[in-house]
């Protein structure tokens, strides 16, 4: 197994945009000494058309990154993309992960954006996606609200009961016992992207305003104080994250080897406004941390 040596990283970019490509909302697990990246491909073909997809690398040192595996159909009706987190729940893998339709050549997703998990034995090969009836079987698909960028996180006090949070009316989540039967649970004012630590007895949501990324906490999963820390890493020096820094997700490595520290993973987009450049350019950024409050990054 590789030794990893966070020093050894040379470039806070992992995964680098350009004027045709752009990754976004990354995920992020580490198994079996390797460090799976999942996230969303934007692709901008010859003709201009526009499509996105879920795909994957991975790396062992975290310097050296496999190309781009596509995991999800070229589909602009669908363009299931922004993978949430990745669980293991009774044997397999799962993923969430949303639909963004943008059939007529929408900016961002329509009303049709709903959430979706895929399974896998292996982290590699996944099931088709199936939807998620987040508000119980007694809402119609129809009337579930547009729902982006999902996350799953297990009740610290009661094991084998799951949250579902997603963006809709700030941060909702859903709860299930089985990840097929839901209910709707709550809303909470935040921005999006979310992604939950548990962390003593609390939990620990890291979410996507403007730009940044804030930190809100709880000890009963549904009421939630605000930080007043608003992360925003190396943005004033990096003109590839000039415009905006979100979506961080955080792996928790403090058990790995060599690292022993919180990995952020997060991507960025600039110089521009990412309202300007929202299909180009964006990278994937790392960061690590102690305790979550002060960071540090590869420095170019």
């Amino acid at each position: 197994m590789t030794q990893v040596d966070l020093a050894g990283i040379p470039s806070p970019i992992l995964l680098q945009g350009n004027q045709r490509i752009a990754y976004r909302d990354p995920a992020a697990i580490y198994h079996d000494g390797v460090f799976r990246l999942f996230y969303t491909l934007t692709e901008t073909e010859s003709d201009g058309q526009i499509f996105m997809y879920t795909a994957m690398s991975q790396s062992e040192d975290l310097v050296h990154w496999s190309e781009p595996k596509r995991l999800t159909p070229r589909d602009r009706s669908l363009n299931y993309s922004s993978p949430g987190n990745i669980i293991r729940f009774q044997g397999k893998w799962v993923m969430c992960l949303q639909t963004y339709p943008r059939p007529g050549g929408e900016k961002y997703g329509n009303q049709s954006s709903r959430i979706w998990i895929m399974e896998s034995h292996d982290l590699c090969q996944w099931t088709d996606p199936k939807l998620l009836r987040l508000k119980g079987e007694e809402v119609p698909v129809e009337d579930m609200g547009r729902m982006i960028d999902p996350y799953l996180i297990e009740s610290k006090d009661e094991p084998g009961k799951w949250f579902c949070f997603y963006k809709q009316n700030g941060v909702s989540l859903s709860v299930s016992y089985d990840l097929e039967h839901w209910s709707f649970y709550g809303n909470e004012h935040a921005g999006e992207n979310v992604c939950i630590l548990t962390i003593e007895n609390q939990y620990i949501m890291l979410h996507s305003p403007e730009n940044g990324i804030g930190i809100m906490r709880s000890t009963d999963i549904k009421h939630w104080t605000h930080d007043e820390t608003l992360l925003t890493l190396g943005q004033q020096d990096w003109e590839w994250a000039r415009g905006r820094i979100t979506a961080g997700f955080v792996l928790d490595c403090r058990h790995v080897s060599g690292i022993a520290k919180f990995l952020m993973f997060f991507h960025g987009s600039g110089p521009e406004d990412e309202q300007l450049i929202f299909d180009t350019h964006a990278c994937i950024g790392i960061a690590w941390s102690d305790d979550l409050k002060q960071w540090q990054w590869p420095k170019l």
